[in-house]
């Protein structure tokens, strides 16, 4: 019995587990098809990364000089013509004082071009900074400030707040013969406007455009047709407004109008 066990161990199959076969020829030919094009490219770029052989600057140039931009960007030019940072030299453009917009582009084969926009004032703001048209503090201390530009005032966060709310007005008192000069915004958040004639529009901190509407839609008539005797118009009732005549006579007006108009007393100011 002994025997014919043994025999049957012996007679057990070893199984074998056969790995796949890998061709070292289908593993090389990839990598050195990879090696090929990247060495022919780093070569191409080598033979085109010529030096930069001429900067095109062109632009207003009423507050910025093209030697000034040229100066701001010197060290990084000093790279090939397809190594040069295009992204970077646009930065450097830009961060100079009364440059709005740049454009850099390559152009071949060795030639840089940039294309630059100045800033436009639209309006001064505070004591001496400036405001673009975009209502943007690019200017914040101005050695000679223009005269003849408006004069907006308020926290520097709400620059473009301030100035929205001064082109928004202006735009709609320029058909009426009148003009805006100053619109200031206290740090309680009172608005104030001044116009083109000396008389001052106190606008308060509520219901602030539901009172500029009413000014524009009533208000402005009434300032057209005696500008002269007018001193303040004060809108911060709940139902109307008051008119400061000069000499120091004070008319309150109730909204909707009755007849007599500088008679009736408006109530709830705000």
């Amino acid at each position: 019995m002994a025997h014919k066990q043994a025999r049957r161990r012996k007679q057990k199959v070893v199984e074998r587990v056969t790995l796949p076969r890998i061709r070292i020829g289908r593993v090389i030919a990839p990598l050195v098809a990879i090696g090929i094009v990247f060495a022919t490219y780093q070569l191409s770029m080598t033979m085109l990364d010529r030096r930069i052989s001429s900067i095109a600057i062109s632009g207003p140039f009423q507050r910025v000089t093209a030697l000034q931009i040229e100066a701001a960007i010197s060290d990084e030019i000093d790279v090939g013509f397809v190594a040069v940072d295009l992204d970077r030299i646009r930065e450097r453009i830009v961060a100079l004082p009364w440059i709005d917009q740049a454009r850099v582009a390559r152009r071949w084969p060795d030639r840089i071009s940039i294309v630059v926009t100045e800033q436009v004032p639209a309006a001064i703001w505070g004591e001496r900074g400036l405001l673009n048209t975009r209502g943007e503090l690019f200017v914040t201390q101005l050695r000679h400030v223009p005269a003849e530009l408006p004069r907006l005032s308020g926290p520097d966060a709400r620059s473009a707040e301030v100035a929205a709310r001064y082109l928004s007005v202006r735009e709609q008192l320029i058909p009426l013969g009148l003009d805006l000069r100053r619109v200031n915004l206290d740090v309680r958040g009172s608005w104030k406007m001044t116009l083109h004639n000396g008389i001052e529009v106190r606008l308060g901190r509520r219901d602030v455009d539901a009172r500029t509407d009413l000014f524009l839609d009533v208000v402005a008539d009434i300032i057209t047709s005696r500008p002269a005797d007018i001193q303040y118009v004060d809108m911060r009732y709940g139902n109307g407004f008051t008119i400061g005549w000069k000499g120091g006579v004070q008319a309150p007006t109730a909204y909707p109008q009755p007849a007599d108009r500088e008679m009736v007393a408006a109530r709830g100011m705000e």
